[in-house]
């Protein structure tokens, strides 16, 4: 008996912390807070789903209980309740009602599905092979992200950066394995696949931003590695004048010598071991197939290190030192041999150095 009442302290305790969790969350990173139009349309038909299916088994259930108690058998009863088997009334009740509910439910679906599927706009080229659109080429690599802006001639990772209160469309792919590109602020998932590309638009509300902090998490929602649960990035949604002078000081990058002489030698350190796959300018020009690494232009800037640690020159060392302790199966692991604790603090010390951002 005991034992009987354990387990259902233990159902209820359970059940009790399922309803509680299940209303945390964060504005940077929980569906239920939607940034944007297309993640308040999403949660939109989160709640009409949500309603009909509570609507449907609140009635059920009252029906049970109704059923249960009102024609109960009673003692010493031995009649045979009324039957209503073959009643065209009741079959064409519950028939009609489920097919009513499903209109209820598709109609809205359908008209958003192609709303969100609506990417025209980046099709449309100007003579010169630009768009009036912002478009962002995503490409998903194992296990870290790469955004390119081919109308601005950028190419960075890791940290998105997107002007607010506007639509910015994605086409993704992924380089190697399948993965998905997904911020669950402002929208749906959608499948990086290495035979072609997907597309999407997103918009960030510039007060659901503001209330954010202006930074949003994107993650892989794709089983595609031992570190797939590392695979995140950052979004960084800011307004329009600001995106602009962050453009612009992307693309008056140029690569140069340090002043500090333990991040010169450290610069040293990176041609040497690291240049061949990183790229420390905006407008790499190499073929996608020679980017091999995360373009490293604003490392500095960057609100976290491998997309998972913090931002400092000790975890970037903790990093470079032992990148396999962090992210099980990444490509950069034993590609540059051992580093001395003196290359390590300058090779950070030159990487922390690499801002855009005054």
């Amino acid at each position: 008996m005991k034992q009987k009442l354990t387990k259902w302290r233990l159902l209820t305790v359970f059940g009790l912390l399922t309803l509680v969790l299940s209303g945390c969350g964060e504005p940077f990173l929980s569906t239920l807070i939607p940034a944007g139009e297309a993640g308040q349309i999403a949660y939109d038909l989160m709640i009409l789903s949500t309603v009909i299916m509570v609507g449907v088994v609140i009635v059920v259930s009252i029906m049970f209980a109704v059923a249960v108690i009102k024609f109960r058998r009673k003692k010493g009863d031995e009649s045979i309740p009324k039957q209503v088997e073959g009643s065209h009334v009741l079959e064409i009740v519950w028939t009609v009602i489920p097919i009513l509910l499903l209109i209820i439910l598709a109609i809205p679906t359908v008209i958003a599905t192609f709303d969100l599927a609506d990417t025209k706009a980046m099709d449309k080229k100007n003579e010169d092979g630009t768009t009036d659109a912002l478009v962002v080429n995503v490409r998903a690599s194992l296990y870290w992200w790469e955004f390119e802006y081919p109308n601005e001639g950028i190419i960075t990772s890791q940290d998105l950066v997107v002007p607010t209160d506007q639509k910015v469309y994605f086409s993704v792919k992924a380089s190697d394995v399948k993965h998905s590109f997904w911020i669950p602020a402002a929208g749906g998932k959608i499948d990086t696949n290495v035979d072609n590309i997907n597309k999407i638009w997103l918009e960030f509300d510039n007060e659901k931003a503001a209330e954010a902090g202006n930074i949003f998490y994107g993650k892989c929602a794709e089983l595609c590695g031992p570190s797939h649960a590392l695979m995140d990035f950052k979004v960084k949604a800011i307004p329009q004048d600001e995106f602009d002078q962050w453009v612009t000081a992307m693309q008056s990058v140029e690569e140069s010598t340090p002043t500090d002489p333990e991040a010169a030698a450290g610069q040293e350190i990176f041609n040497q071991k690291c240049l061949s796959c990183h790229a420390v300018t905006a407008a790499d020009e190499r073929p996608e197939q020679a980017r091999l690494a995360p373009n490293l232009t604003n490392f500095g800037d960057r609100e976290l290190v491998a997309g998972i640690l913090e931002h400092n020159e000790e975890e970037v060392k903790n990093w470079l030192a032992d990148p396999e302790k962090y992210k099980p199966g990444n490509k950069m692991t034993g590609t540059y041999g051992e580093l001395s604790d003196q290359e390590l603090d300058q090779l950070a010390a030159y990487l922390m150095g690499l801002k855009v951002e005054q």
